[in-house]
């Protein structure tokens, strides 16, 4: 087969090294933060005018890891005659689509110092926003794994135990401890099963997942949960707005915009939606009654204030406002869900306190009044 397809074998050696691969993947990789930082880098280097190669040149001292190699092959690209989104757009899973069409963008126009500062101020605004989100869910996410692996940890472990001392003493057990001892018992003998199930239908959802039916159909549920679909809901669009306006005010055209903003999009619902947008626009209806028919996806203030920006053809500058909307009621929405969870975690774990201690600490009560 070697030899068939003209290949010269030059050495031959055995292969008993384990693939670290996706670890490696997992630690060396770009972050957001990352991108953010570069984008920020790049645009005061070009407003101070300095040219794109010496930038990248200053980046690429500065940069460390994968994110160094990256801008080293951009550089190489761009020496070699190449345009920045050219170079750019070899990185697909750095560089999304959004931003390698506003560096071209840019270049077409001969602003593109005035576009990498816009962009820079975007993807901050959006790091920003998601570290809010991220912040607010962390505390009540953290007591809730908690709470399971205590109780997990009791179970398996000290509940058996307890158990034990009391069939030794042949004890009248109240119902509460008999329920305890049943969870107790089922799940010593069944907790590696539960883990493998687990682990299965964590794997079969991401395989449904990764279809398109399966993605809409996740999504559509995710919108559909009280509270937290709204929240997910403004959540997307004040992104989907946010670059929207940002890839208006760079000069790209209407239905390119979005094209991309529905390709980008992180939820099928949105994306579908934004495709039925783009049909109905390149057939010559007004953006405004295209986001008016997808009342599924947007709310209706979205395409009231996109009628405003048509009539008064400052599409960009609605947008941002419409953005700038969105993203205040989602910080409102959080904080309000944060601050109902904490107080129905609180409850749930005296419950779940309060059972355990009757369950335990009654039947120790029962056999020192015996003694």
């Amino acid at each position: 087969m070697v030899k068939q397809r003209g290949f010269v074998v030059i050495s031959i050696s055995s292969s008993n090294k384990i693939s670290f691969d996706l670890i490696e993947g997992f630690f060396n990789r770009v972050t957001s933060g990352d991108l953010t930082n570069f984008t920020r880098q790049l645009a005061t280097m070009a407003n101070a005018g300095l040219p794109i190669t010496e930038s990248l040149l200053i980046l690429r001292s500065e940069s460390k890891g994968i994110m160094q190699k990256i801008v080293s092959q951009i550089l190489a690209d761009v020496e070699e005659g190449q345009s920045l989104s050219s170079g750019m757009s070899k990185h697909p899973t750095v560089f999304s689509r959004t931003y390698i069409a506003l560096i071209k963008s840019g270049e077409t126009g001969g602003v593109l110092e005035e576009v990498l500062v816009n962009l820079a101020d975007n993807l901050e605004k959006t790091q920003e926003f998601k570290s809010k989100v991220k912040g607010a869910l962390i505390y009540p996410i953290v007591i809730i794994l908690g709470m399971v692996a205590v109780a997990f940890i009791m179970m398996i472990f000290v509940i058996p135990r307890m158990m034990t001392l009391y069939e030794q003493f042949d004890a009248d057990l109240p119902l509460p401890t008999k329920i305890l001892m049943f969870i107790s018992t089922t799940l010593v003998k069944v907790w590696p099963l539960l883990i493998i199930l687990f682990v299965v239908l964590a794997y079969l959802f991401k395989v449904y997942k990764d279809t398109p039916k399966g993605k809409r159909k996740i999504d559509e549920m995710i919108f559909k949960i009280p509270l937290i679909g709204d929240l997910q809901r403004q959540i997307v669009l004040t992104d989907l707005t946010r670059t929207m306006s940002l890839m208006v005010a760079s000069g790209i055209s209407i239905v390119e915009t979005l094209k991309i903003s529905g390709d980008v999009s992180k939820n099928q619902v949105i994306t579908d939606a934004m495709i039925d947008v783009t049909s109905m626009v390149e057939k010559g209806f007004p953006m405004a009654f295209s986001f008016a028919r997808q009342n599924d996806a947007f709310p209706l203030i979205f395409s009231q204030m996109v009628a405003v920006g048509e009539e008064t053809g400052k599409m960009d500058e609605v947008l941002k406002k419409v953005s700038h909307v969105f993203e205040v009621q989602s910080e409102t929405k959080l904080k309000a869900i944060t601050a109902a969870i904490e107080p129905i975690i609180l409850v749930v774990l005296g419950v779940g306190v309060a059972f355990l201690v009757i369950a335990v600490i009654m039947p120790i009560y029962t056999l020192t009044t015996k003694i």
